[in-house]
């Protein structure tokens, strides 16, 4: 994989994420996942970029505290600046073999100071604490830290659970106040819906006129999700569309610059480096940008710096499918794929539009060359989503009803988005086994790609009708070559029904 646009360290995984810009500079804290066995302590890292780009590795960040601390792990918190010019970070402390009064491994919130650009940290262990009265023991973590103008002191937002309660619906997002980051007293929970097992890697922040709450939900679905308010009080309103991207994606937060928000998350490996395999926690990181539409409500895409990587194969001209292209099966299946493999790393941009009444359009990805087999993602208009599928599907034997042909889609792949008929954009940028689709530069959708590691792109409409407006694949060009010496590459086409 061409690391540009996406980092993840030699060797070892990239988990939850520690934003902080600083100067134009955001310095990405992480969790850094080494799956060593046994264990051996988990660390955060820092790598930094000033193009959302190009990461720069900065190696260990704040160690391990060792086999016997309260910190063996280090797991997610924040960072905040000081006025005398120091940086604090708040993080989650866990010893696997220190437990707490419920019987489970202990979490506490710890603290570090830098005075040097947050090369390296002093633990200040006297400022540990852990749950206050009527919290579970084990779950106190990823504290997030934030100063209150209006109310002139530090809040401090944790994850946590009550003590009671039916198990799935404890979940809470508890909180604290400080004025000298050091001493914290126990306030009101700053969210309670009492739902979901935790609200992991809670963040606020005011963007205009409004505050956004952004959680990720650790339940039946591992996502991230954001709410909206008029005040940092709520109440919290659930919009139409309240996540960020799919189940691959997880634990964002954000940072900003010159007005801009990005979103820092990772996009999940799975078990063996396989299609089938079961979610891994921990993979790539992946920057997604967010843009606040006029009703409050955020939209989400790769930034523009990621899709600047990609250049044209060639000619301008050459497209994957020409433009004005129709697809047309009224009660059947038809598509049209390059007569080439697609690169190991591209950008592909293709513009329909939608016929009224059509039950599905989209694009093929590393697909054979009568496209058969290979990866999908569809748009289904008639149920407004997104969703991404494969062919062949996983099997327990040879015979019809032992191939999961009944199962419709990857069921944890799905992104509603509405599709009305006429024009819609689906990007894709795939790097390596990675893979990033974007519907209208609003609706995200990231994955793996393992099983299949080349083939062929294309288009496709079942029962229904779409004119192939754009159909262009872009190649990723190396950071020391301009557009004049990208690759060339041309994809001519072969169209079937």
């Amino acid at each position: 994989m061409n690391q540009r646009g996406f980092h993840q360290p030699n060797g070892a995984w990239v988990g939850d994420v520690i934003p902080w810009q600083e100067d134009g500079v955001f310095h990405l804290l992480y969790l850094h996942e080494s799956r060593r066995v046994p264990k051996i302590g988990m660390p955060w890292h820092r790598v930094t970029t000033e193009n959302l780009v190009d990461f720069h590795d900065e190696g260990a960040a704040l160690p391990s505290g060792g086999p016997t601390a309260s910190d063996f792990n280090v797991y997610t918190g924040s960072v905040v600046l000081a006025e005398d010019g120091t940086n604090h970070v708040f993080y989650t402390g866990h010893n696997p073999d220190h437990l707490g009064a419920d019987g489970q491994a202990l979490q506490l919130v710890m603290h570090a100071i830098s005075t040097d650009g947050m090369r390296t940290w002093d633990r200040l262990e006297a400022d540990t604490f852990g749950a206050t009265a009527g919290y579970e023991t084990a779950d106190w973590r990823d504290p997030f830290v934030f100063w209150d103008e209006e109310a002139s002191l530090w809040r401090m937002l944790i994850t946590a659970r009550h003590a009671d309660g039916p198990e799935r619906r404890r979940g809470v997002i508890a909180q604290c106040t400080s004025t000298d980051l050091s001493t914290w007293e126990p306030v009101e929970p700053f969210w309670n819906p009492r739902r979901y097992i935790a609200h992991e890697c809670p963040e606020v922040f005011q963007w205009g006129d409004w505050w956004y709450l952004v959680y990720s939900e650790f339940s039946e679905s591992f996502t991230t999700r954001y709410r909206m308010s008029r005040t940092l009080h709520g109440p919290w309103l659930v919009p139409e569309h309240d996540t960020l991207d799919g189940r691959a994606y997880y634990a964002a937060k954000s940072a900003a610059r010159d007005g801009r928000r990005f979103f820092f998350g990772w996009i999940a490996s799975r078990d063996g480096a396989q299609d089938a395999g079961a979610w891994q926690w921990a993979g790539t990181m992946s920057v997604l940008e967010a843009e606040q539409r006029t009703d409050g409500t955020l939209a989400f895409h790769p930034p523009i710096e990621l899709r600047d990587t990609f250049a044209p194969a060639g000619d301008p001209n050459d497209t994957v499918v020409p433009s004005g292209t129709v697809l047309s099966a009224p009660d059947g299946y038809a598509d049209a794929l390059s007569s080439a493999d697609a690169p190991d790393s591209f950008r592909l941009v293709t513009r329909f539009d939608i016929a009224p009444g059509t039950t599905e359009c989209g694009v093929l990805l590393r697909a054979s060359a009568d496209g058969d087999e290979g990866y999908v993602l569809r748009l289904e208009p008639k149920r407004d989503r997104l969703v991404f599928d494969r062919w062949p599907r996983s099997s327990t034997g040879t015979e019809q009803w032992q191939i999961s042909g009944d199962v419709p889609f990857a069921v944890e792949l799905e992104r509603p988005c509405h599709l009305a008929p006429g024009r819609h954009e689906l990007e894709v940028i795939v790097d390596g086994d990675l893979c990033v689709a974007t519907v209208d530069d609003r609706v995200v959708l990231s994955t793996r790609l393992y099983d299949r590691p080349t083939g062929r792109v294309g288009v496709f409409v079942g029962e229904g009708t779409v004119t192939v407006e754009e159909c262009t694949l872009l190649e990723r060009r190396d950071a020391d070559l301009d557009d004049d010496h990208a690759t060339s590459r041309r994809l001519a086409t072969s169209t079937t029904s």
